[in-house]
């Protein structure tokens, strides 16, 4: 059994800053890349950011040089740092990863979403 566990959603208001992190736990083997999408009631999830084992970012044209992913690979834990938030930014942040359990296949795990709302 694999849990990913999100944290540290809320209210800012505009120009404030939040920390997301994400917990992975349970029967894990190696934890390959992680992620962090967002998603707003009628749009379709999209990728903010991800982060491979190794280190490699990629992020989303629209959060370049405002968020920073970063993660602790002995903790199982990946972490956004969201500053200059903007309304826009308001949706639904929900954590992905790529988990090797023993004797599986790699396998794509979510969380169950942290809410993020930019307001005034």
């Amino acid at each position: 059994q694999v849990q990913l566990v999100e944290s540290g959603g809320g209210l800012v208001q505009p120009g404030g800053s939040l920390r997301l992190s994400c917990v992975a736990s349970g029967s894990i083997l190696r934890v390959n890349t992680m992620g962090w999408y967002r998603q707003v009631p009628g749009k379709q999830r999209e990728l903010v950011a991800d982060i491979t084992s190794g280190g490699r970012t990629n992020y989303a044209d629209s959060v370049k040089g405002r968020f920073t992913i970063s993660r602790d690979n002995a903790k199982n834990t990946v972490y956004l740092q969201m500053n200059s938030l903007k309304p826009e930014d308001t949706a639904v942040y929900t954590c992905n990863a790529e988990i090797i359990r023993r004797w599986m296949a790699a396998a794509d795990f979510w969380g169950q979403g942290t809410q993020v709302t930019v307001s005034s």
